[in-house]
């Protein structure tokens, strides 16, 4: 594996940087050329399609009782609520148990970090930021279809 760093776009390096490989071994193969950034997100797509299922599947299996809720007066932005705050104490709870655990474990992960202290405030930050908003995605999609549930469909469903 080859990293590159540079100051400039990285994908109007590509083609240089292939070049130069081939230049230096042409039986050398070139396959996955992809961004930092790139990485990331793939990485994060993984969680969001995750995060995204369980509350889905979560707000599926509570039609019937926000059919009630909505039957009894329950407006649509109150169930977006409701779902959206439940969503976000789960993710309140795992994001303190993660900083619980990072901050345990960063004397063991030290070695493997390099220029950066095991507990990087501004690495921390952006990562619960990262997760924080990936989950609220995650969340917001399965609330937004929990709050145009059809009192009578959710009821009749039971």
């Amino acid at each position: 594996m080859i990293e590159v760093r540079t100051a400039v776009a990285p994908t109007s390096v590509m083609s240089a940087i292939r070049e130069a490989v081939r230049e230096i071994d042409p039986n050398l193969p070139v396959m996955d050329m992809s961004t930092q950034m790139d990485q990331i997100e793939q990485r994060f797509l993984q969680e969001r399609v995750f995060a995204n299922g369980l509350m889905s599947y979560s707000v599926s299996r509570r039609t019937n009782e926000i059919g009630i809720r909505m039957a009894l007066g329950a407006r649509s932005q109150d169930v977006r609520r409701l779902i959206m705050r439940e969503s976000m104490i789960l993710v309140a709870v795992g994001v303190v148990i993660g900083i619980a655990i990072a901050l345990g474990t960063s004397r063991f992960v030290a070695t493997l970090l390099f220029g950066l202290p095991p507990t990087d405030a501004m690495s921390m930050s952006i990562a619960m930021l990262v997760m924080i908003t990936v989950s609220a995605f995650a969340g917001y999609l399965p609330a937004r279809r929990a709050s145009r549930v059809d009192p009578m469909v959710a009821l009749h469903r039971e």
